[in-house]
Formats: structure tokens, sequence, C-alpha cells
């Protein structure tokens, strides 16, 4: 017996375990005793063992069937543990919810859900119950909401899905979810509440289907009245349902919170009302917008409520956003833009910063922003909203080298991967 435990101790030892004597009692627990066992291979390939050993452990305190599964089944083996090895958050939510496992194995473990399934499998879970908490439809929407960022960190870490298809699936689960935030913030309003459209514009990152696993949703509000309410009435309700959605989205529930949502690249920012008119929001891009507000229209999607309001306000605003390179010192006020942001970063810190630091993930974007806003006023082939498509068809179009693009969009793929991975872990 003493063979067998230096045996399985010097195991665990070279294979990146670091807590050894806390790794074997883990194991034990498991029902594994001896080196050789397929799981313990499973183990070795994650990025942190002993964390993917941590969270099976606890896993297998709700799922007391859980090791003879992994055990006769190689790929969910390799899915749970990349992910576990990565990702406490999921492990957490593993540890509360062992049924959800099912998302990771089997043939549709591999493969990307459809956006109407994923829009439809979160209304349902918010409208029938399921099995988070009865009382609370922000909790089962946060429970749901992990379950299908499970699915899809397996695919990313298992190397099933690319860095461009996480970011357009991370933006179509924010769709999903501000959507049933949408139908609980309906539900939860007063039965006097005069009837009114509310469109959710996505801006941003997910505007450009290019979101991170740990991003702010930038949003604006558009409303109109529907027939029988007045404008004013409608714009009241309109604003109860935008707060709601908002408040639904980041409520403190014992799934915790889903993601917060930053309305602020509204007109006017947190100084204008939540929630506008379509022609309100032209009255004050005609009269008032600066240039950075034009740069970020250049990525507003319509993505949840009323889908026909809001692909009129983008119909609307494109225009402006392509007219905005004829305004007076554009080149300038893009580029102080760029410096500001620069600016509120520690000395310290600017350096190692992936997103916001020189050279980093902001640099490639406001590169990429300030060519297209420049030439897509006359060549229409640039007016992508997310950053790799934009660069390509810049390349195509001969505004960028072709070798300098690659190196761009090499450089962009990788520090977008190190920020998916980082934040994951974190």
């Amino acid at each position: 017996m003493s063979g067998t435990r230096t045996s399985l101790a010097g195991w665990l030892a070279r294979m990146g375990f670091t807590d050894v004597p806390r790794a074997e009692r883990e194991l034990a627990a498991l029902g594994i005793a001896a080196g050789g066992h397929p799981l313990l291979t499973a183990l070795a390939q994650a990025a942190d063992p002993g964390l993917a050993l941590a969270g099976l452990a606890r896993i297998a305190e709700r799922d007391a069937g859980l090791t003879e599964q992994l055990t006769g089944d190689a790929a969910f083996s390799a899915r749970l543990t990349a992910v576990l090895g990565v990702s406490k958050a999921l492990a957490d939510h593993l540890a509360r919810h062992p049924e959800d496992t099912i998302v990771l194995r089997g043939q549709d473990a591999d493969r990307r859900q459809d956006q109407a399934a994923i829009r439809a499998g979160l209304l349902t879970a918010v409208a029938d119950g399921g099995q988070a908490d009865a009382g609370d439809p922000a909790a089962r929407l946060a429970a749901a909401y992990r379950r299908r960022v499970l699915h899809l960190a397996a695919r990313d870490l298992t190397g099933k899905a690319s860095v461009d298809e996480v970011g357009q699936e991370l933006a179509g689960i924010a769709d999903a979810v501000l959507e049933a935030a949408l139908a609980i913030a309906r539900a939860e309003l007063p039965g006097d509440a005069a009837p009114a459209r509310l469109a959710i514009i996505a801006m941003g990152k997910c505007g450009a289907c290019e979101l991170n696993y740990a991003s702010d949703v930038d949003v604006i509000f558009v409303a109109e009245p529907a027939p029988g309410s007045t404008e004013e009435a409608a714009l009241k309700t309109a604003t109860k349902l935008a707060a709601g959605v908002i408040q639904v989205c980041e409520r403190s529930t014992p799934e915790g919170s889903i993601l917060p949502v930053d309305p602020n690249l509204r007109p006017e920012g947190r100084q204008g009302p939540l929630v506008r008119t379509l022609a309100s929001h032209l009255a004050y891009y005609d009269r008032w917008a600066k240039t950075w507000e034009f740069q970020a229209l250049l990525k507003a999607r319509a993505a949840a409520g009323d889908l026909d309001l809001g692909e009129r306000y983008v119909a609307k605003v494109s225009p402006l956003v392509w007219q905005a390179s004829q305004r007076e010192n554009f080149v300038e006020d893009v580029q102080a833009m760029r410096r500001r942001v620069e600016a509120t970063l520690p000395k310290n810190m600017a350096g190692r910063e992936l997103k916001l630091g020189p050279g980093g993930l902001r640099d490639i974007e406001f590169a990429v922003q300030l060519l297209q806003l420049v030439h897509g006023r006359a060549d229409e082939r640039l007016r992508a909203p997310a950053t790799l498509p934009a660069l390509k068809a810049l390349a195509d179009g001969g505004y960028v080298g072709r070798a300098d693009a690659d190196d761009l969009a090499g450089a962009y793929r990788f520090l977008r991967r190190t920020e998916h991975l980082l934040q994951l872990f974190q």
C-alpha cells in the first residue's frame, strides 16, 4: 500500500499538482487510489490540474456517479476538466447544479446552438421556474445564462470554437439575456402602465458581436408609443422597463448576478434621459453629438425588444456615422480620444494592459475604426461593425497592406484569447 501511495504521490507531483496531500484526499473521495486511472490523464492536461480536481471533488459530492461517467466517456472528461482547470466560477455553478454537466456530454456538446434556440431556452427558464429558485426569475435566468456560458467555454477550451466564434456567441447569449430580462421587467410593471414599444440597441463589443466573457454590455434604449398611448406615458413605461432590464441583469441572487448593463453611451450620457424616442435621438445627433459618439454608433445593432423599431434606429443613424469624417478636426478628435483613454492608466500598469495599453486591443480597434470612418463614406465594403471583418475589408480594398493586416489580425486574436482566458480564470 505504501508503494502505491508513493507511486501516486510522485505522479501527482510530476503532473503539476502543487498540493499533493490534498490531491490524494480528493482523489480518494472520487474512488481513485492509484496512478494509471484515465481521469488522471485528463486532469494532467488541464491548465491547473489542482483547480480542476478541486472542482471535480465538489461536484462529486452532489453527483455520486460522476467518476464512473467520466471514466466511461473520454470526451466528457476532457471537456469538464478543461473548464474546471480554468474557471472556479463555473465549478461553483456545477457544484450547485451538477445536472448541468449534461451540456458537456454527447454530440451536441461540440456544436453551437443557434440563436433562436438560445433565446427560447432563456425565456423558458424565466417562465417555467426550472430548478434554480422558483421564487426569483432573475435567479433562474442567471443559472440558465451560466449553463450556456459553460457549454461555450468547454468548446472554446477544447479548440472547438475560434476566438471569433466565441465573441459572436457571447453576444448572442447577451442578446438572449436582454430579451429575457425585458420579459421579467414587463411582468413586474404595474397593471395600469401605458403600452410602449421599447428597442434595446447593443453597442460596443456586444453590438459588433465580439463580446468577452466578462464585459459590460453597452446598450441604448429607444422607445415609441404603442397604439392607445401618448408619447409622455409611453416614455414613462419604457423608462421603467429599461431600468428593470438593468436591474434584473445586475440583481444579486443565490446564482450571482448575470452581467453588467451600461447605458451611458446614450445621448448626454449619465445626465441624459435613460430612454428617448427615435426622433429625439436623431435631433440630438444632428445638433449636439461629438465625434466619439459617431464612432461608437458604428457598432450599433438591434439586439432585443422591438426589433423593428431597433432596426429603424440603426438605419437612421447609420448615414450619420459615415458622414462624421467630414466634421472639422475629425482625425484629431479620434486620436485625442485614444490618448485620453491611455492617459487614464497608471504608468506602472500601462505596458501590461491587454485592452487599453499601448499596442493593446484598443490600439488595433481605434486604428481600424479610424480608417473605416475616413474611407467608409465612399466605400460601403468597409462598413463592418466587427474589428476582424473590417480589417479584412480594409486589406481587400487596399487601404491596409495585406502583411500588416495579417499581423494585426494575428495580434488581435492572440490578445483576445489571452483576455478570455484571464476572464474565465478570474
